[in-house]
């Protein structure tokens, strides 16, 4: 079987991470420990990880004309991940995310989107034969949505499979909710697209069941710790969450877990399953600081399966 060719939309940060005892509160300055800048932004993220385990990565998206730009595309070619599409902007300052790291671990993040919210539908048509070629293509809320709804166009004309992680939340319409195969919010996502509180298994079955009346096809919940609900018109399936004992920092797991589950359903992987892979893949990016060079490749990944004695289901 060749590579899987997953399309990711998406955004391009510069990451700039402190790691200190305890978030600050209002007004609060804490001293910070250490710090380290990378390259970040949920587009980013999700392609490298989907990159490192196995895929051909196309990623769509701007940067700008700055160091940072010029640092974040040497990173993305050193991950192998396709960057023909990814436009040099003049404009504007490339998108930076302020990132703080406690010992629980917890985080908090500041997003400047800078290059990523100029992105045009011109981009995204220049890009339009390889939407068409793809297995699945993959979008996040970092950018325009109505460059979120031109690539879902494009991808739904063409049978082609389209993935939305609604983050960072906003309210959708039903009108762009249908354009997709899969919809996965965690907790607090589906809480402020549906209204309902998710943080219980009970809570986010019935926020999937009413992402599902507003016209989404198949819905995934990630729970933290909790794992995952899978919520579609026949079934609802919860599975279970991987706890690490060594997790250092948790800030790109919810992008981990979608490269995972991306590589999985391109790979003809069952719902559940391509669930479960995304839950390993997400668990073992908490075991480094940062987001892209925390996720894991598809050695490690394999290796740690196999430790994981019946957590992949047979013949899905």
């Amino acid at each position: 079987m060749g590579k899987p060719r997953i399309v990711v939309v998406g955004s391009c940060n510069m990451d700039i991470y402190s790691w200190t005892a305890h978030l600050p509160e209002p007004g609060e300055t804490v001293i910070g420990e250490r710090y380290w800048m990378g390259m970040g932004g949920k587009g980013a993220n999700q392609a490298v990880a989907a990159s490192r385990l196995g895929a051909d990565i196309t990623l769509i998206g701007r940067v700008g004309n700055d160091l940072f730009g010029k640092q974040m595309l040497e990173t993305l070619n050193s991950y192998g991940v396709g960057c023909d599409f990814i436009k040099v902007d003049d404009g504007s300052g490339s998108g930076v995310a302020l990132v703080t790291v406690d010992k629980k671990p917890e985080n908090m993040i500041i997003v400047i989107p800078g290059t990523n919210m100029r992105i045009t539908p011109a981009d995204v048509m220049a890009a339009e034969s390889r939407i068409r070629d793809a297995d699945l293509v993959m979008m996040q809320l970092e950018i325009p949505l109505d460059i979120v709804e031109c690539a879902a166009d494009i991808a739904r004309n063409s049978n082609t499979r389209c993935i939305l992680n609604p983050a960072p939340a906003q309210p959708l319409s039903e009108r762009l909710i249908k354009k997709f195969y899969l919809l996965t919010p965690n907790q607090q996502e589906a809480k402020i697209l549906t209204g309902i509180p998710a943080d219980t298994l009970e809570g986010a079955k019935k926020a999937g069941k009413a992402l599902l009346k507003m016209g989404a096809q198949d819905v995934i919940i990630t729970l933290g710790p909790m794992g995952a609900l899978i919520v579609t018109g026949n079934e609802t399936i919860h599975i279970p969450g991987i706890h690490m004992e060594d997790a250092v920092d948790t800030t790109g797991a919810g992008d981990a877990f979608m490269g995972g589950l991306s590589v999985a359903l391109a790979r003809g992987k069952s719902l559940e399953n391509a669930t479960r892979y995304a839950n390993i893949i997400g668990a073992l990016s908490t075991r480094k600081p940062g987001a892209t060079p925390a996720m894991p490749t598809a050695e490690e990944a394999e290796s740690f399966t196999r430790s994981l004695s019946g957590y992949i289901v047979e013949n899905g």
